[in-house]
């Protein structure tokens, strides 16, 4: 109940059209509810099984005297035109009765459309918006397949299992309480019977939920292992064929495919348990009310007639549909609330990195960055301890050492792409912490080793992250990264589209369209993660001179991994284990025959 109350969170906003809906099936149960009440007995006057009513009762609005005064009328068409016409009249009630019933019936489900489809595009801008501003840590222990099936698979199983049994549960608990009160005002005794019967399927019907939640949870976990599976795949297919491996990946999706077959299977049979399980009940519920109440009528003991018993069991014969439709909705939504489960990993996840109250406003970079004892560390291993390091403006610093020294973590802590465990960065006298993130990010540029671009055009590729770039500013950046000239080769020049991950493009003209971007940014404070260590010697060349270009009275930090791409810089620092254990010019740190000597001659 915890957990559905989580999906009606979702509903208050569209709280009009719930109202409408209840309303309208409301109306509906009324009008199925007048068509039982007013046919058996006149049926009983029609057969002759009982008197004909010949004087009307003055009008009130209870039960007892719109039955009345309905067979009353009955009664006299019968008197004056006959039993046939009777019988044609009572058939176009039932009719326009019917009619207006499933009118009522369609309207409420038409209303509930917007509900249904409205949560769901709920959730998927609360994931698709909490992934945004997640710290870049938690994508670290999450699989990017698993992620995507929640954002489909699981939304979709959440509109399937849970928003389209919404109808239902919005509908069968009026229909079922209107026709428990007609029956309590019919026989308070043989009603208690009722109560106290139902709540044993009830206890059958839950104990079977429970265990299909349970089974869906891992059905969905499984479909998360399998697109993750997909993903790599899709990303790696080049490797796949090369090494021949399309075997054992293909038995690696086999394994969890079959698994997830499996899995389903067991869910979809549970499923299907609910109707038959609830129409057994519920007839085993008529057979146990026929014996009971039809002992009461035949010794007596009881205000209903046999014809109002007859009423009774049709009335109580219409909670059976209703009751087996509430127990289907209830295994829906037993399915579907594992997918919520799910789904809340992500949209109740923790925003570790944010803003904090009345942050620093920063616009412009003046003096220097500062590093002080700074460390940080991943999963309770070190990777910075006690780092300290100051960067003026308009200095170039480069950071060199193995795979893993924690280079690429210092670059990473600048921005807050993760926060430091102890110590403090600064910017112009201010801790990172405590500046507002957009202003921070703000300031920087950054150009990674692999070139992040999207399924778009280069301007828009270019232009990305910078409001109102005209052509001539996209033009002229792209220029800077030597950049222009493949571009309008391209069929629709500038709003030529590069395909998937820039997939038609070289790796060196990605890395262009990248510093391009930085470009246009036009920041003061540049960071280069190992922007060239991916490329092919002319490529690197042409992007070198970029970055050149592109480094020009910025404050710079570049991720090198060869060591002849930052001769040049002002301060080169080398890392080792997480510590910076030399400090120089190139000139130097070779003089010093160190680690970074050694690094140079392995190079050479």
């Amino acid at each position: 109940m915890k957990d559905f109350i989580k999906i009606v969170r979702y509903i208050i906003p569209f709280w009009f059209f719930a109202v409408l809906n209840i309303v309208l099936n409301v109306v509906a149960v009324f009008f199925s509810l007048f068509t039982l009440t007013m046919i058996v007995p006149f049926l009983g006057i029609l057969f002759k099984s009982q008197p004909l009513v010949t004087e009307a009762a003055p009008f009130a609005f209870n039960a007892n005297t719109l039955i009345h005064n309905f067979n009353y009328y009955l009664s006299q068409i019968i008197i004056n035109e006959g039993q046939v016409q009777a019988l044609i009249t009572v058939c176009i009630i039932v009719v326009v009765m019917s009619l207006l019933k499933n009118l009522f019936s369609y309207f409420a489900s038409f209303f509930m459309a917007p509900i249904i489809n409205g949560v769901v595009r709920e959730f998927q801008q609360k994931i698709y918006h909490k992934i945004l501003y997640l710290p870049l840590g938690f994508f670290s222990d999450e699989r990017k397949g698993d992620i995507i099936a929640r954002f489909t698979s699981d939304v979709q199983e959440i509109k399937f299992s849970i928003m389209s049994s919404l109808d239902m549960i919005f509908r069968d608990p009026i229909t079922i309480v209107i026709y428990l009160f007609s029956l309590m005002y019919m026989s308070p005794k043989l009603t208690v019977f009722v109560l106290i019967f139902l709540p044993v399927t009830g206890l059958i019907i839950g104990f079977i939920g429970k265990s299909l939640r349970k089974e869906s949870m891992t059905g969905q976990n499984k479909m998360g292992e399998i697109l993750s599976v997909l993903e790599e795949t899709l990303g790696g297919l080049r490797i796949v064929k090369a090494f021949n491996a399309e075997n054992k990946v293909g038995k690696k999706f086999n394994i969890l495919n079959t698994a997830y077959y499996k899995i389903i299977n067991r869910v979809t049979r549970k499923r299907s348990l609910s109707s038959p399980l609830s129409e057994f009940l519920g007839t085993t519920a008529v057979v146990v009310i026929m014996w009971y109440g039809g002992r009461l009528v035949l010794n007596n003991e009881s205000s209903l007639s046999s014809q109002e018993f007859i009423t009774y069991l049709a009335i109580f014969s219409q909670i059976i549909n209703p009751a087996k439709s509430l127990s289907t909705a209830y295994y829906n939504v037993q399915k579907g609330l594992a997918s919520l489960d799910r789904i809340n990993l992500i949209i109740e996840a923790k925003e570790s990195i944010k803003d904090k109250e009345n942050p620093v406003i920063i616009s412009s970079f003046d003096s220097k960055i500062e590093y002080k004892n700074v460390t940080f560390s991943y999963q309770d291993e070190a990777v910075l301890k006690g780092i300290d390091l100051t960067i003026e403006k308009g200095k170039t610093i480069a950071l060199v050492g193995q795979s893993g020294s924690g280079k690429t973590t210092f670059v990473n802590l600048l921005p807050r792409f993760y926060d430091i465990d102890s110590g403090e960065i600064l910017i112009d006298g201010n801790a990172v912490r405590d500046c507002k993130i957009k202003d921070l990010r703000g300031l920087m540029g950054l150009v990674s080793q692999d070139a992040i671009l999207f399924n778009d055009t280069f301007f828009n590729n270019i232009a990305f992250g910078v409001d109102n770039a005209t052509e001539e500013d996209v033009i002229a950046a792209a220029k800077v990264a030597n950049a222009h000239e493949f571009i309008v080769t391209s069929a629709n020049g500038y709003y030529s589209n590069i395909g998937d991950q820039g997939g038609k493009l070289s790796g060196g003209q990605k890395q262009r369209i990248s510093i391009a971007r930085a470009v246009l940014k036009n920041p003061p404070i540049l960071i280069l993660d190992e922007a060239t260590s991916a490329l092919d010697t002319e490529s690197e060349k042409l992007v070198q001179d970029a970055i050149t270009n592109l480094m020009k009275h910025r404050t710079s930090i570049v991720v090198a991994h060869r060591l002849s791409t930052i001769k040049n810089a002002d301060e080169i620092c080398v890392f080792h284990k997480g510590e910076i254990v030399e400090r120089g010019t190139h000139d130097e740190l070779l003089e010093k025959n160190g680690y970074y000597s050694r690094l140079h001659y392995l190079q050479n």
